[in-house]
């Protein structure tokens, strides 16, 4: 499977010269939108060819993304180590354009990547993290926004769901969000919301603002999530907070989850 740019998936089929039927190519672009889609596709890929040895390349990163879905592409990479058995038989190439990426973007993939392969060597990553380096991006606090003017802050509990759900509604609607859209952004937001509280202890705060062509609302809680994993992959029945999280990663443009010892944020963007 090889999930590119467009433009690189035409190259490709040309210089396979007729070979082309043997690989499933993927619009990256819509595929890693948003960077959380991409390890489930790479899961159900493996599991439709069990025991078979598959190959796959992976272009999460290009020239041109914003801030925030670079920062979710750099989380995925580091993650894309813990998320395939060691024992499946996936080999997996992650190509960055090093002619268009700045510089602190190919070193971060060297952390996040064991082995680095250029035009004439093929190497162990000198500076690879592992585990450890993936933990300290997990429990990092996210990059405090620029916006002076917060639109609405709230803290809310159980009996406040409805209210949450209100002020989303309201200021999907006044930047101009579509009704499906802003459906989608509400149920997002309110399954996080009720994670939150569930799993947390007291109330919790909403956060909602604009950015450049960005409508954003953040949930804070003093609840911690373990597992950098939840919700990148589907839940069992019985996992509640799985279950928000992979619903706020398939209605939503953007979802960033970090968690440390001060507790869990989780920002949502859409897109505007």
């Amino acid at each position: 499977m090889v999930a590119v740019t467009p433009g690189r998936i035409d190259v490709l089929r040309d210089a396979l010269d007729g070979e082309a039927g043997a690989v499933r190519f993927v619009d990256m672009e819509r595929l890693g939108a948003n960077p959380a889609r991409i390890i489930p596709a790479w899961r159900a890929f493996t599991d439709q060819h069990p025991g078979r040895p598959v190959r796959g390349i992976g272009e999460p990163i290009w020239h041109g993304r914003r801030m925030a879905e670079l920062a979710e592409c750099q989380m995925h990479e580091a993650l894309l180590n813990m998320a395939v058995d060691t024992d499946t038989p996936l080999w997996l190439l992650c190509p960055y354009d090093t002619a268009t990426l700045p510089a602190d973007v190919v070193a971060e993939a060297h952390r996040s990547h064991p082995v680095v392969v250029d035009v004439e060597t093929h190497r162990g990553s000198t500076t690879y993290g592992g585990v450890h380096h993936l933990r300290k991006m997990f429990k990092a606090e996210l990059p405090r926004t620029q916006v002076q003017v917060v639109v609405s802050h709230r803290s809310f509990g159980a009996d406040d769901y409805a209210d949450v759900r209100a002020d989303v509604r309201a200021h999907a609607s006044s930047v101009g969000l579509d009704t499906e859209r802003t459906d989608d952004l509400v149920l997002g937001v309110h399954e996080v919301a009720v994670n939150s509280v569930r799993h947390g202890r007291g109330a919790s705060e909403l956060r909602i603002w604009e950015e450049h062509h960005a409508l954003v609302c953040e949930v804070r809680g003093v609840g911690r999530i373990v597992n950098p994993m939840e919700g990148r992959l589907p839940p069992s029945s019985a996992d509640e907070l799985g279950h928000g999280l992979w619903m706020a990663n398939q209605l939503c443009d953007l979802v960033q989850v970090r968690s440390g010892k001060v507790g869990t944020t989780v920002r949502i963007h859409a897109w505007l």
